[in-house]
């Protein structure tokens, strides 16, 4: 893959995720490492949403959360992510989001129950990062983050909202959507009174190896790019 096809996957992951919701005006943000330079990556601009990533104001910065290249101003919690990509050589692709039912369930302190497909997605588990509230805009607070994610693709931000991440840029996109999906019907199911107990593990876990193929995030997010463009 090139730079320019890093960037163009970029630019339609804004538009999957805006599409999909997880947009908060201008404060999410989506990374991906620069193809052959893993201690750089490619980033939305700050002061933009999602659905406006170009060519043009896309920035690269450094696993030290400098801006090196790109006109427009860069996040300031770009330490979530580059702490991220420093504790975790196998993550390509960063989301930070603000999606309702995650922030939901992250402000209950429970975890996320295996109790429906996508939640089979994060069967291995998804962190809690619970210091603050707050922005994260400060290296030793990008490195609580990365400690909550730990060996997980995903965490909640306390009352904040999640990180997600993945091997391909495709896989943290979908996880993003299907981590969303999964604290919607989680708070659905939990609202109705006591739940049935879940499955046993053994077929959550074959369910999870299922979902976490790549052909199956690239088949999705082939779709969910068609889709976006069309709306537009």
């Amino acid at each position: 893959m090139t730079s320019d096809d890093a960037k163009q996957k970029l630019i339609l992951a804004g538009l999957i995720l805006e599409d999909a919701g997880q947009g908060d005006m201008t404060r999410g943000h989506v990374s991906v490492r620069v193809p052959g330079e893993p201690g750089h990556f490619y980033m939305k601009p700050h002061s933009f949403g999602f659905d406006e990533i170009t060519m043009e104001n896309i920035v690269t910065c450094d696993l030290a959360g400098n801006k090196i290249a790109g006109w427009a101003p860069r996040h300031s919690e770009i330490y979530i992510h580059s702490e991220i990509y420093k504790a975790r050589p196998d993550i390509t692709s960063i989301i930070h989001s603000h999606p309702d039912h995650a922030v939901a369930v992250s402000a209950t302190g429970r975890p996320l129950r295996m109790i429906s497909q996508p939640s089979a997605a994060f069967f291995d588990g998804v962190g809690y990062y619970t210091d603050t509230i707050d922005l994260i805009r400060k290296p030793d607070q990008g490195a609580g983050v990365a400690k909550a994610f730990g060996k997980h693709r995903a965490a909640f931000l306390k009352n904040h909202g999640v990180v997600v991440g993945g091997r391909t840029l495709e896989e943290a996109v979908i996880l993003s959507i299907m981590l969303e999906n999964a604290c919607r019907i989680q708070i659905l199911a939990e609202s109705a009174g006591d739940l049935a107990p879940e499955f046993p593990s053994d077929d959550i876990a074959q369910l999870h190896d299922k979902l976490s193929r790549p052909e199956q995030h690239g088949v999705n997010f082939d779709y969910l790019a068609r889709r976006a463009r069309a709306r537009r």
